[in-house]
């Protein structure tokens, strides 16, 4: 079963990185089949001139016969040396080529995966083995190709040389045999070793990458300062390297014996081919000179046949480390994703019975929410933390599906719908935004088109002076700009007036706002938003005056609904409660 296993493995990942590979780099295969055939053909010129040699100085002895020999050979062998060094350095090339192009296709990935899986254990696991996979362990497409053409070289020397073998040693080739097979068995242990040590230390990696990034990120240098983090970060540090480290001593550990054995049998094989043909040659059956040759033969064989069956067992082993790769570009969706196109009119969404769940976990967030968000209102989620807002808002962008019930849109299942074009019609500022280190232009409009002057006409309706090229943040440029958390939420409301979909959610977007600034953005921002459709989540009960209805969360349930006047009056509401006990901090 295992060995189906690896056998599909090596099929999947050839048949996958294959028609990739000859599709871009048509120039790498040429190069490599050339490189191919010359490899195989240079231990020839050694094998079949040194004999030829060795036999005319025992024999005639010829001055100008010896000399062009030698020509032939030095000539040869330097020739095909310069041509090979010449296609291994073109195909190293394409290897930084292929790793880019690889590393631009997982990344892509990445971005495109579905959310769901962002948050997801198994998905981010596979995600670490891929990458781990087609770099340090497999050498990447570059490193499984050599496996396969080390393949087709050494079958073409074996081909060329069992026949002499065969003719005047046949002993030696029996002999090659046999600690051939026994040095592979030991070779093959040693790749399932390799194998579960990697297993184990991908998931190792992952944490230990984490750790090592945050460690060296400034953003949280205020935070480790003021809190005294550095010895707990330290001590993780350190507890997950002598992890990491356990592992490659578990692995070195179980190595070294097979190491030793491999040693002897090579030993071994040294000592049978000497003394079986130094027997030879004293009861006269070969000459010096195919003593020589035989010696050749027998080391090339030996060789290639070795190398044979360990290139074989490295692209099982290799193919299997990149096979995580081909997974993960073809991890199962997290949503159903349907065809049928949004229509360009208004829309009504509506929530029906509405219950949610997070995978692996049995926690009900939402449970039974019916509500309807017709065409241009504007609407306020309000509620304690925990109460299930932005869970809502997740839901209502398709970041996740629903456990049960449905989300109409127009009064059609949104499964239904085309991912990507229901998608679109949402411009979301959520919590917990992030900005590139990028120029503010390509923070806000990204790699769309603007002119100068809509740009500017919409960094003044959001309150932002800084000019439109400058950086943000020191990651690529020292004299960025660090953006205060007020800068960074108009910056993330700008991007998502820029979007101009029909409906926005402002998920808490100006928490780092003081109540001034805040009321001046709901002001403004209620007048651009004009006819469109508006979600607002806020924890200062004050935007609510800007809104048509407002839905008050509690439990994962709508517990009350209405306008801000019909709620503010109801006797014990928890929106009366709420907006009260704000209320009472400012009129004092």
């Amino acid at each position: 079963m295992k060995n189906n296993t690896h056998f599909s493995a090596v099929r999947e990942t050839l048949a996958y990185f294959i028609p990739i590979v000859f599709c871009h780099y048509k120039g790498f295969f040429l190069c490599s089949v050339i490189n191919i055939i010359l490899c195989a053909i240079q231990p020839f010129i050694s094998i079949m001139i040194t004999p030829i040699i060795l036999d005319e100085l025992l024999g005639g002895r010829s001055f100008e016969t010896l000399l062009a020999y030698a020509a032939v050979l030095v000539l040869g062998t330097t020739t095909l040396s310069i041509a090979i060094s010449l296609t291994s350095s073109i195909m190293e090339k394409y290897n930084l080529k292929m790793e880019n192009y690889f590393t631009e296709e997982i990344s892509t990935r990445v971005m495109e995966m579905d959310f769901q899986l962002t948050e997801d254990k198994k998905a981010l696991d596979q995600l670490e083995a891929a990458r781990t996979g087609m770099s340090w362990y497999s050498g990447g497409v570059y490193g499984i190709s050599l496996q396969v053409f080390s393949i087709i070289q050494n079958v073409l020397k074996i081909t060329g040389v069992v026949a002499l073998l065969l003719l005047h040693a046949p002993v030696l080739f029996v002999v090659s045999i046999v600690i051939i097979v026994f040095s592979s068995s030991l070779n093959n242990h040693k790749n399932r070793i390799e194998i579960a040590s990697f297993r184990k230390l991908s998931r190792l990696n992952r944490v230990f990458g984490y750790l090592s990034w945050e460690l060296v990120d400034f953003r949280y240098g205020k935070d480790i300062r003021l809190y005294d983090a550095k010895d707990m970060m330290i001590t993780k540090w350190n507890a997950y390297s002598d992890e990491c480290l356990n592992q490659w001593k578990w692995m070195v550990n179980r190595e070294i014996p097979l190491d030793l054995l491999k040693t002897f049998c090579d030993a071994a094989k040294h000592f049978c081919t000497y003394m079986y043909l130094g027997i030879l040659v004293i009861s006269g059956k070969i000459t010096i000179g195919v003593f020589s040759q035989m010696l050749s033969v027998s080391s090339t064989f030996h060789n290639a046949m070795q190398g044979l069956i360990t290139n074989i067992q490295e692209l099982v082993k290799r193919t299997g480390y990149a096979y995580d790769y081909v997974k993960f570009m073809h991890y199962p969706p997290a949503i159903k994703k349907g065809t049928r196109p949004v229509l360009d009119q208004p829309h009504t969404i509506e929530f029906r019975n509405v219950s949610f769940i997070y995978p692996n976990s049995d926690k009900k967030v939402l449970d039974h929410v019916n509500l309807t968000l017709h065409p241009g209102e504007h609407l306020s989620i309000v509620g304690l933390n925990g109460a299930g807002k932005t869970t809502f808002i997740k839901l209502l962008c398709r970041l996740y599906d629903t456990t049960d019930g449905e989300i109409l849109l127009d009064n059609v299942d949104i499964r239904e719908y085309d991912y990507n074009e229901y998608i679109s019609l949402f411009s979301p500022v959520f919590q917990d935004f992030k900005l590139f280190g990028f120029s503010l232009r390509e923070n806000i409009v990204l790699d769309h088109d603007c002119t100068e002057q809509n740009f500017l006409a919409l960094l003044a309706q959001i309150g932002l002076k800084q000019n439109a090229d400058t950086i943000l943040f020191k990651f690529f440029d020292e004299h960025g700009l660090e953006p205060s958390g007020g800068e960074q939420q108009k910056i993330a409301i700008a991007r998502a007036l820029f979007k101009r979909a029909p409906v926005v959610i402002l998920d808490e977007p100006t928490a780092a706002l003081d109540p001034f600034a805040e009321y001046d953005i709901y002001r403004h921002f209620n007048t651009l938003i004009g006819n469109k459709t508006a979600v607002y989540i806020s924890h200062r009960l004050s935007s609510c005056k800007f809104c048509d209805r407002i839905a008050v969360f509690s439990e994962g349930c709508v517990k009350e609904y209405g306008t801000h006047e019909e709620l503010v009056k109801k006797t014990g509401g928890i929106y009366a409660e709420l907006f009260n006990a704000q209320a009472q901090y400012y009129n004092n």
